[in-house]
């Protein structure tokens, strides 16, 4: 048996084996040369192991190849090595794991391997980050940029098992996760690409094998090897990336080994391209070179080890292989990738510190740090949003759909041909302007195709419109009046509102009427008007029978003579209901009642009479001088209650979403109505909208800002109600669009300085309708108060007509009073002359005088 004796105190030879993969005589990979580097930098530099030489034994296997990876792993043992590094693929290295731990050998890897619950993986450590605190990372940096739809790619199976902890993010936050696998037959990834593209997916994160294409996507998170990516052609290309980086390369020590290996890579022959940077020292490098120094830290510290050679066919473990792995796991070291420690039950790295970097403008710029104790630490300039190369749109020419809709967007009147950007004008013309004075952009306005602001189709789902061209990234962005709604933000994003506002109802003004010469009576209702006279009645014939009963109302009429048994009473009926007239009237009738009830009578009828004439002044002069307008509709309410005036909104467009999703049932009963007429009710546009509503029986549902815009310059259109909901207008981004921030950003400094206020006015304030007529009291004419005259004249001629009558009537007494008195004055004349006339009587034979 060959015996190899290792003394801490004297110069001897520690064998160790690497076994890495290649291609068939391809040249030597990272890991390979990295293993090489520290061991001779160890054995050039003296100060680690003095008085101890390591040596190495290197194999090559074909990736993929575990039955390969066993022989080899067999033979190195066979040479007596303490310790075997590598393979980096799972299925190779499983195969030598499984060696490792039947013949007490330890086995240290650079890359991840999966752990099973019940792992006996005794002689094993890794130096890679546990990929549950690496998911984590990823985790806690999508939170921050503050994605909600991510796309996962990975290259082999182990990858979904890697990120785990991401895949299960959706079932605790709001976020969608859609994931993606590499072909593993083919290295082109442009169909991939072009899949995602056509998908709107846009933030994607890699596990990283497929570093060579990320540069083909708007945004990307990678994990380790960003910092060694050439990003040369792509600072200037819109191209977002975010990554972590475990190589400490702002520490001096560690710098000046980088560069150490760069040189030595520089004068290597070249290899094939690989989209890394020439001699830039990659992760796997930087890993095997801190493993390495790990296993020469545990040599410093052993005391006499012999290690034989092993035989992979008697399975007789190695004597002294728990101590060498005992010391390997308890070994603690500084190196390029920070402090490495061992957890000492599973062997995985139990304290790493990543640093988050970012693509800017400059190149590769550090942003914060993550570590498992304290989770993302974000630097303050990143806190500051510090300009990242996609967030920049400083010199950017943007495509800008819109729509024409007034006064927001409207083709500009002149005599002359007019070209581009030129051709418009309005308000949203101007807010464009400024933002792209403050960001420093430029841009090109179109029109959308369909002339639509965007909807979603219930059969198909496919979008029309403004919506349907930011999704498609036909457009950067849409400045029009289109709304922020729960369906579009799904798929569009959106800025922070330019415009406050919601839905009302535009209808023509109903005709004047003039109050009419008995619009006296409208300040009280007709029921109030026959309420009094029920109520004067009552009280008249109440006084009557009261002042009859009581004999305090009674009197006599001849005070001089008290023993008379003659009374009068004041209150005939007549009486009582000329003093209810009289109280009425606010005139005197001369007639006091005497007795206490009476009085109460009276009393608590010129309270009553004190009430209702103080109201119906009050309210007089108003119905006397105001012109109604009288409206069929004065709400939603009414609308809905109705089916003679059709009502309707623009087809497509956010109102309508409203009254389709909406739970309200007055709106929803809208809703209904509108939907079983579509045909004859929805219009294309708003422009149509209005004509409808001009001329003919129609009212038309939109936005209360148009509505502003529409009745200050046609005088014959109003507004009817108030508003139905409430809702924004916002600048319309790309799903994951880096420019909403800017927009949102440039929005309120606007705000704040006041010029979206002093935009809207320039636009809203209208000069065609005159003014509101001054609220003074106007002079009363004829048609106001010509029914007074009217009652006056029936009242003249009433009383003629009663003083007629009256006459009649006592002329017809006096006659037959008359008459009366001459028969009379017969009977009597003829009695007194009886006496003085005689008639003869005849008696037979002879007259006589009797």
């Amino acid at each position: 048996m060959l015996n190899f004796h290792i003394w801490c105190c004297l110069s001897f030879l520690f064998l160790t084996g690497g076994i890495f993969e290649s291609v068939e005589s391809g040249p030597s990979g990272a890991e390979e040369l990295a293993f090489k580097f520290a061991l001779n930098t160890i054995n050039r530099n003296r100060t680690l192991l003095p008085n101890t030489t390591l040596t190495y034994d290197i194999q090559r296997i074909n990736i993929y190849d575990s039955f390969e990876a066993s022989r080899k792993a067999c033979d190195q043992l066979s040479l007596g090595v303490a310790a075997i590094f590598g393979p980096s693929h799972s299925s190779s290295a499983n195969a030598v794991q499984s060696i490792c731990n039947a013949l007490g050998v330890p086995h240290i890897q650079t890359k991840w391997k999966h752990q099973v619950s019940d792992n006996k993986d005794v002689f094993y450590v890794s130096l890679f980050p546990d990929f549950s605190s690496l998911s984590r990372a990823i985790l806690d940096l999508v939170h921050f940029f503050k994605w909600k739809t991510v796309t996962v790619v990975y290259d082999d199976s182990t990858g979904l098992i890697r990120l785990q902890e991401l895949i299960k993010a959706p079932s605790r936050y709001n976020i969608r996760l859609k994931i993606r696998q590499l072909p593993a037959d083919t290295k082109d990834a442009k169909p991939l690409l072009k899949e995602m593209k056509r998908g709107k997916e846009f933030h994607i994160i890699f596990d990283c094998g497929m570093i060579s294409f990320i540069f083909e996507l708007i945004h990307g998170t990678c994990e380790l090897d960003l910092f060694a990516l050439d990003v040369e052609p792509y600072r200037y290309s819109g191209v977002n990336m975010t990554g972590f980086r475990i190589l400490n390369t702002e520490n001096s020590q560690v710098a000046s080994i980088v560069e150490k290996w760069s040189m030595e890579r520089l004068q290597a022959p070249p290899k094939p391209d690989s989209g890394l940077l020439d001699g830039f020292m990659t992760t796997d490098a930087a890993l095997m070179y801190d493993a390495v120094h790990v296993v020469a830290v545990a040599v410093q510290q052993s005391q006499q080890i012999t290690v034989s050679s092993l035989q992979c066919n008697r399975h007789k473990p190695w004597r002294f292989g728990n101590r060498f792995m005992a010391l390997i796991k308890e070994a603690h070291w500084d190196g390029l990738t920070g402090r490495i420690t061992f957890n000492r039950t599973n062997g995985l790295r139990t304290d790493f510190d990543l640093d988050v970097i970012s693509l800017k403008e400059e190149g590769l710029e550090k942003i914060g740090t993550w570590d498992p104790p304290s989770g993302l630490n974000m630097t303050e300039n990143q806190k500051g949003k510090t300009t990242n190369v996609s967030d920049s749109l400083s010199n950017r020419s943007l495509v800008v759909s819109t729509i024409l809709e007034e006064p927001y967007v409207m083709f500009k009147k002149s005599d002359k041909p007019l070209y581009g950007n030129d051709r418009f004008e309005g308000y949203c013309v101007d807010l464009l302007r400024e933002l792209a004075n403050i960001l420093g952009f430029t841009y090109e306005l179109r029109l959308v195709e369909d002339g639509r602001y965007g909807a979603q189709d219930e059969n198909t789902g496919q979008w029309n419109g403004m919506v349907k061209e930011l999704m498609d990234h036909r457009a950067d962005l849409a400045v029009a009046p289109l709304a922020i709604t729960y369906v579009r933000e799904k798929v569009i994003d959106f800025s922070k509102p330019f415009m406050t506002l919601g839905i009302s109802i535009l209808y023509r003004k109903p005709n004047g009427t003039n109050p009419g010469v008995f619009s006296f009576l409208n300040p009280l209702s007709p029921d109030i008007w026959m309420y009094i006279l029920l109520a004067y009645l009552g009280v008249s014939c109440v006084l009557f029978v009261i002042a009859r009963f009581s004999p305090y109302e009674w009197y006599n009429p001849h005070p001089c003579n008290p023993e008379s048994d003659v009374v009068e009473n004041n209150f005939t009926l007549l009486n009582s209901f000329w003093f209810g007239v009289g109280a009425l009237m606010q005139q005197g009738s001369e007639l006091v009642p005497k007795a206490l009830s009476t009085r109460i009578v009276g009393g608590i009828w010129w309270f009553f009479t004190l009430i209702i004439i103080s109201s119906y002044t009050a309210n007089l002069a108003a119905f006397l001088t105001v012109e109604r307008m009288e409206s069929p509709i004065d709400s939603a309410d009414d609308l809905a209650k109705q089916t003679k005036i059709e009502y309707g909104v623009v087809e497509d467009g956010a109102t309508m979403a409203f009254f389709k999703k909406t739970k309200i049932s007055t709106y929803d009963k809208m809703w209904e109505f509108m939907s079983s007429r579509r045909h004859s009710v929805m219009v294309k546009n708003v422009e149509e909208g209005i004509h409808r509503v001009l001329t003919s029986d129609y009212a038309f549902l939109m936005e209360s800002t148009s509505i502003e815009f529409v009745t200050q310059r046609n005088c014959n259109l109003t507004q009817i109600g108030g508003l139905v909901d409430s809702k924004a207008y916002g600048v319309g981004t790309p799903m994951g669009s880096p420019y909403r921030d800017k927009i949102t950003i440039a929005i309120l400094q606007l705000q704040e300085e006041g010029k979206l206020h002093m935009m809207k006015e320039k636009w809203w304030r209208g000069n065609g309708c005159p003014e509101e007529e001054s609220k003074e009291a106007s002079a009363l004419g004829v048609q106001n108060i010509g029914g007074i005259f009217i009652v006056l004249a029936a009242g003249l001629v009433l009383s003629v007509f009663v003083a007629v009558g009256e006459f009649l009537y006592k002329s017809k007494q006096n006659a037959h009073n008359i008459y009366i008195y001459i028969y009379i004055f017969i009977f009597f004349y003829f009695l007194e002359n009886s006496r003085y006339f005689r008639r003869p009587i005849l008696i037979l034979g002879n007259p006589t005088w009797g």
